[in-house]
């Protein structure tokens, strides 16, 4: 167990053991899978049996999994491939998404975070047939979208739908053909594989242009030798997450303690469904980038509420979004548990929370008072 309370999952769960000794097996064996001697083709097996594995994560069929180098890759591919120039993204997405077509056009969301359906009709009333990104699931707040009402609405206006389900894999139920969507985006280091490797499914008869040139890895649609180490891990990972998280009742262990302490501190999204893993809390009178490095001395690794980029903390677009004051939102920090949470990382947590809150509160009184 380490000597620290490791709870950003969210950003990157720690390796499952199961899932190293997959990896450096197969970094061992060597070979690759497009060569047809012996050591090509067992490389090539190594692949195949880690692509049934994801699809089973994913609800998808083989065939219908697409390797790449992460999340990102597999966002930015999937609003390119349909070549469709109308693209619809609602106002949470991650930035892979949001950059990745600064043209979209932006879906409202309610102040939980949660896609307005009715915005979405109206704006899918457009004659020009569309692309529709929506998240699954938040990567600050947890929340989950209304995926399946989304589809409904988008295959009534004849348009595609791409889901990135990179933070819901491995925590809750997932299924391509169920939820009815065409692109499916996931991220081996979300759930407990390694950094560096990701998947699109892509839905049998959903249309599909590649603009990566090359081989004809993948079966042409993403060109370039496969990192086999990196998909066998991201396979053992996604076995091993099959079941889901079951740690709902640590965030709700979460929660209640901090709010005991600070009663005036907002849970964003707290009242529609959330990843069982997941809050983002603010800390009233507190900046994250305070709480983050306060937490971190005292032995727990949380994240800012807003996004990071090169270790600079700036204003979060999801609560932005959400409709929430800014001075607010400074102050919001998102704590994500995982496979290997126990009970004494939240005594961690609250115990160092509770001490950061009491000498920033008694440090206020004190200069009140001398004022």
């Amino acid at each position: 167990m380490p000597a620290f309370a490791y709870l950003d999952h969210n950003a990157t769960s720690p390796v499952r053991p199961a899932v190293l000794d997959a990896m450096l097996e197969a970094l061992g064996a060597g070979g690759n899978p497009s060569s047809v001697h012996r050591a090509g083709r067992a490389a090539r097996g190594r692949v195949d049996a880690a692509r049934r594995q994801v699809a089973a994560l994913a609800g998808a069929l083989p065939s219908e999994v697409i390797f790449t180098s992460g999340g990102t890759e597999a966002n930015n591919i999937a609003v390119a491939c349909t070549h469709r120039e109308r693209i619809l993204v609602s106002a949470v997405e991650h930035e892979s998404v949001l950059k990745a077509v600064p043209r979209a056009e932006i879906i409202p969301v309610d102040r939980n975070g949660v896609v307005d359906l009715a915005a979405l009709e109206r704006m899918l009333a457009g004659s020009e047939p569309a692309l529709v990104s929506v998240m699954f699931a938040n990567n600050e707040t947890g929340v989950l979208q209304p995926i399946a009402e989304i589809v409904r609405l988008a295959r009534v206006a004849g348009a595609l739908v791409h889901c990135d389900a990179v933070q819901a894999a491995g925590k809750v139920p997932l299924d391509l053909h169920r939820l009815g969507v065409d692109y499916l985006s996931l991220s081996a280091h979300k759930l407990g594989g390694p950094t560096g490797v990701g998947a699109l499914a892509v839905r049998a008869d959903a249309p599909f242009a590649s603009d990566r040139k090359g081989g004809s890895q993948e079966s042409n649609r993403r060109a370039g030798t496969e990192n086999v180490a990196g998909i066998v891990g991201f396979g053992a990972a996604a076995e091993a997450s099959r079941d889901g998280l079951d740690v709902a009742s640590l965030r709700d262990r979460i929660e209640i303690g901090l709010r005991a302490i600070a009663p005036t501190a907002t849970v964003y999204g707290a009242g529609v469904p959330r990843l069982p893993n997941t809050t983002c809390i603010s800390m009233p009178g507190v900046k994250a980038e305070t709480q983050v490095m306060a937490l971190d001395l005292a032995g727990v690794c949380v994240s800012a509420g807003a996004a990071c980029s090169s270790g600079k903390v700036t204003r979060s677009s999801v609560l932005t979004a959400m409709g929430v004051d800014p001075a607010e939102a400074a102050t919001a920090i998102r704590i994500s548990s995982g496979w290997n949470t126990v009970s004494e990382d939240i005594d961690c947590l609250i115990a160092a929370w509770k001490g950061l809150y009491i000498r920033v509160t008694h440090s206020d009184l004190s200069q009140a008072h001398a004022a």
